[in-house]
């Protein structure tokens, strides 16, 4: 079992700087501006060898101000409350505030292990602040730059002491709950507890793993994002409110869908680049298209009040681009006064505006009640499927001739150009080279009617497609 880690104390000094060090590579978004981390974030983390899971926190606050800061406070608790070991970080050049010695008092109580990090301690400057931090009590800190990597073999160290020490713990309630279990099953039914202990029943062999789908929840800020993945994983794991904006990280959760193992993305809302103010919204719309970019599937979500608007259409073109396969999820729709109008104003706006991704999946759901959200992943495991398809070079070639006869390619200097053999060339999304005597002279409305005729015959609808025109001549072709 892995041990989880948590990064806790007040804002601003340096978490989420500890928690790109200790990944390997910069997945929190860093800023000197407090309260930039809000939603935990998890992550891999190998520090030589040793492995772990890493979970990043929002900064405590002693008395926190309004809804969003107490909801931040809660994913702290809950980041504490499932982890075995707590890293608590003070800023050594500002010296212990009331704020550290508060939250100190909070991990006294909290009966886990907790290493002390004295961060910033790259200069002269955070000398005193080291001293002082011996006064919380939480044990000997560790002269720390999470910015330089100052400090990281003591810390090492400390974390495979502790480690070594949960483990111990952990091996001798295992064994003892082994033993009891064993003992009950033996006095119950001797033969069948024999029988299941045997290394020959088929029952202990564990099932072969599935590769996680690579899911991504995109759109513009406040359309319910974040109140989607928490319905979806059962519990309130992402900040939300009436705030736009409040999702900054690209925050990557795992849970299963009817068996299948489901790798979800949440990301900050996208707005168009005209809008975007500071940094931090620079950097949280980079991270949101980074997850697009990485994601296998995305779902776009949309407010039922606005469907389609101008930023909606952007994301969706951008998604495509990426050849990202798509669900457009309408999110809202227990608001709807009209649905039947609402969804023919929809469909007509998908015909004009996205008419090179025809047939994607559009599902109404509602982040609130939870209504239609089996829906949404029962598309989300079509269009994947659809996705990943690969088809045979045999069958694509007598669709291709049969596609030809029916509707033969024009002529292009008086000769008809001829099509003379296709393949598919790669699949996520479906990618075909066709090879033509002429590619140069094949017009944009034949290359449409050979795409469409492909989605039709094939059932290609709503993802992205890729046709490549190449001259040559049919590989397969005897030579004469």
């Amino acid at each position: 079992m892995t041990l989880r880690v948590a990064i806790v104390g007040r804002p601003n000094v340096g978490k989420s700087t500890l928690f790109n060090r200790l990944i390997g590579k910069k997945l929190a978004i860093v800023d000197n501006n407090p309260g930039v981390t809000r939603d935990r974030r998890v992550g891999d983390a190998d520090l030589w060898g040793l492995k772990f899971t890493l979970i990043d926190t929002a900064g405590y606050e002693e008395t926190p101000n309004g809804h969003l800061q107490s909801a931040m406070q809660q994913q702290t608790q809950l980041a504490l409350d499932e982890s075995d070991i707590a890293l608590m970080l003070v800023d050594a050049r500002t010296g212990i505030l009331p704020i550290d010695r508060a939250f100190a008092k909070v991990m006294h109580r909290q009966s886990r292990l907790t290493i002390l990090l004295a961060n910033k301690c790259e200069g002269a400057a955070a000398e005193a602040g080291l001293l002082e931090a011996f006064s919380l009590g939480l044990g000997d800190p560790i002269a720390f730059s999470a910015e330089h990597g100052l400090g990281l073999k003591p810390l090492y160290d400390k974390l495979r002491s502790a480690m070594a020490q949960i483990s111990h713990s952990m091996h001798q309630l295992e064994d003892a709950d082994e033993t009891s279990q064993a003992y009950e099953n033996y006095a119950s039914d001797p033969t069948r507890a024999m029988a299941d202990s045997s290394p020959q029943n088929p029952q202990n062999n564990p099932p072969p793993q599935q590769k996680p789908i690579q899911l991504a929840i995109v759109g513009r800020p406040n359309v319910g994002k974040s109140s989607l993945v928490n319905k979806l994983l059962g519990e309130e794991r992402m900040l939300t409110g009436a705030e736009a904006g409040i999702t900054r990280d690209a925050i990557a959760l795992d849970f299963a869908w009817r068996g299948q193992q489901i790798r979800l993305v949440d990301t900050a809302g996208l707005r168009r680049q005209a809008r975007i103010d500071g940094k931090i919204e620079s950097l949280a719309a980079a991270e949101s298209r980074r997850a697009i970019k990485y994601a296998q599937i995305v779902v776009l979500v949309l407010d039922a009040d606005d469907m389609l608007e101008k930023q909606d259409l952007s994301i969706a073109r951008h998604i495509v681009e990426e050849g990202r396969a798509m669900v457009l999820v309408v999110n809202k729709w227990d608001l709807v006064q009209n649905p039947k109008r609402s969804l023919r104003q929809l469909s007509d706006r998908l015909q004009t505006s996205l008419a090179q991704i025809k047939g994607v999946p559009v599902v109404t759901v509602s982040a609130l009640t939870g209504y239609n959200l089996d829906k949404m992943m029962d598309a989300v495991g079509e269009i994947y499927q659809k996705w990943n398809r690969r088809i045979p070079t045999s069958r694509l070639n007598n669709w291709l001739a049969g596609v030809t006869a029916h509707h033969p390619p024009p002529l292009a200097a008086g000769r008809r150009i001829k099509l003379r053999y296709i393949t598919q060339a790669r699949n996520r999304p479906p990618g075909f080279a066709l090879f033509a005597s002429l590619p140069e002279k094949l017009p944009e409305s034949y290359l449409r009617y050979l795409e469409n005729t492909m989605r039709q015959d094939f059932d290609l609808w709503g993802i992205p497609l890729r046709l490549m025109i190449r001259k040559g001549h049919n590989p397969y072709a005897k030579n004469t």
